[in-house]
């Protein structure tokens, strides 16, 4: 297999035929904002992710800790702002921060109260999917994923596999073609929680798949007993594009293994077709990474930045 192509004997599910209304829904505005602990957030704010075990967060319920180390641009929040008034609320552990067409939930659960990792994903998952059939905006767009580490144990106990298990368990009857885009990420500190968070819309989205890479949810059965669930990106009705984790998949297989120059080529060259992939169901799409576009990313060895 080139880095390239996938092998053509891949079967993969052909990409909508619909594009989205861009006018159906408005556009969100995320961006990196330094932002002090006494300062508050404006209410329009869906949800600020606040990063670092030991630094400074606002005090607000719009807050959302995540304990991985910024290794740059310290000082800096991740902030999702809405549309317009924001209300916010509680519903059993979810957190949650709504205006009138997106909704931006948390839950956080301590792995102790379950029998194992594959347990509390389950729980969680039912959780979020009973949650977003009652909350006026029941349609999934982003996930995220962490939990404390996700490669630990050996064949079918690996912990991410059992994450999978989990996942697959709690989201029930969720329509393949209508998986949104998700990221799980293994933490280092040893929180022993569970931590989702996820945006969610009045309008469905569109999952858009990588004619480079196998769909998720086709990989085979040497990456666990169910394969993970989640697409590649998702193109909102707003024409937002919310990507995944490609990272240096081809097909369904890491290239360049520690090699980081190269995976990051890898990926970057991922995340173009994945523009080009949204330009073909909507035309007006732009397939360039401009000012307002966002990326994070993840780094295994901290070293390598």
């Amino acid at each position: 297999m080139t880095h390239s192509a996938v092998n053509p004997l891949y079967q993969r599910p052909r990409q909508p035929a619909l594009a989205p209304q861009p006018a159906a829904m408005p556009k969100l505005c995320v961006r990196y904002l330094p932002i002090a602990e006494s300062l508050p957030l404006a209410d329009n704010v869906l949800a600020a992710i606040c990063f670092g075990q030991d630094r400074p967060a606002p005090q607000s319920p719009e807050c959302i800790r995540l304990p991985l180390e910024v290794l740059h641009g310290h000082g800096l929040r991740e902030v999702w702002q809405g549309t317009g008034p924001v209300r916010g609320g509680h519903d059993g552990a979810i957190r949650y921060r709504a205006d009138a067409h997106y909704l931006f939930g948390v839950i956080e659960v301590a792995e102790r109260d379950f029998a194992d990792i594959s347990a509390a994903t389950r729980a969680v998952y039912a959780e979020i999917m009973a949650f977003q059939r009652r909350s006026g905006k029941p349609q999934l767009l982003r996930l995220w994923n962490y939990f404390d580490s996700i490669t630990d144990g050996s064949g079918d106990g690996e912990r991410y596999k059992q994450f999978c298990v989990g996942r697959v368990q709690g989201l029930g009857e969720q329509p393949l073609d209508l998986m949104p885009a998700a990221t799980a990420i293994g933490r280092c500190h040893g929180t022993g929680v569970l931590q989702v968070y996820w945006l969610a819309g009045q309008s469905a989205g569109t999952s858009i798949e990588n004619p480079r890479q196998l769909s998720a949810y086709l990989y085979p059965r040497q990456y666990g007993p169910e394969p993970p669930r989640f697409a590649r990106a998702t193109l909102t009705a707003a024409a937002q594009l919310l990507i995944s984790g490609t990272s240096s998949i081809v097909g369904h297989a890491t290239h360049h293994g520690g090699q980081w120059r190269a995976q990051l080529r890898e990926t970057l060259t991922n995340v173009a077709a994945l523009l080009d992939a949204a330009k073909q169901i909507c035309p007006t799409f732009s397939t360039s990474l401009g000012p307002q576009s966002l990326l994070k990313v993840y780094l295994r060895r901290a070293s390598d930045i």
